[in-house]
């Protein structure tokens, strides 16, 4: 079996102690491969199921809702990645599910990192662990309750060697802990 090659880490930002813990999993592992952060926000928050799209906008303020959200972005991870410099951002108009995958395909990362916020939290409008197993690369959720717990898709499972995960720090998702 070939292991893919981890070329870009993509995480979705959420601002939240687990989406901070998030951030600083998916920085160090990009630290760690010497490889690119993308970091993704959406418009409409994937993690609100209720989150409603911003509609009846001019296209003269929905430009500056996206310059605004995304100067809120850049500076609060800016900050965060410190003197690390190969990180992305991109605000994302589009539903979450079609633009991760969308970026998946131009290969813009090869592994997802997720803040778990809650046990029964959701993302792209499903349980977040139904998400995380369904999606179509390595996905790692991290949270709800420490920075060192980690749970794991299948695919995921398959490159945890890459991934730097001590052992009893991660269990897959759906399976008892290892």
């Amino acid at each position: 079996m070939s292991i893919p090659t981890l070329n870009a880490v993509g995480f979705c930002a959420h601002y939240s102690k687990q989406g901070d813990w998030a951030f600083d999993y998916a920085l160090e592992l990009s630290r760690r491969h010497g490889i690119r952060l993308n970091v993704f926000h959406f418009l409409t928050d994937p993690y609100d199921p209720a989150s409603p799209p911003p509609t009846g906008l001019s296209t003269k303020a929905l430009s500056e809702l996206v310059v605004q959200k995304e100067r809120e972005l850049r500076m609060y991870y800016d900050d965060r990645a410190g003197e690390y410099l190969d990180v992305g951002f991109r605000l994302c108009e589009d539903t979450s599910w079609t633009e991760l995958h969308r970026c998946l395909v131009k290969r813009e990362f090869q592994v997802l990192v997720l803040g778990y916020v809650a046990p029964d939290a959701t993302f792209a409008w499903k349980p977040i662990e139904e998400f995380a197993e369904s999606f179509v690369c390595p996905v790692v959720l991290v949270g709800p309750h420490d920075p060192g717990e980690f749970h794991i898709n299948a695919t995921a499972e398959l490159i945890k060697g890459k991934l730097g995960l001590p052992e009893g720090t991660w269990e897959r998702i759906g399976l008892v802990a290892h």
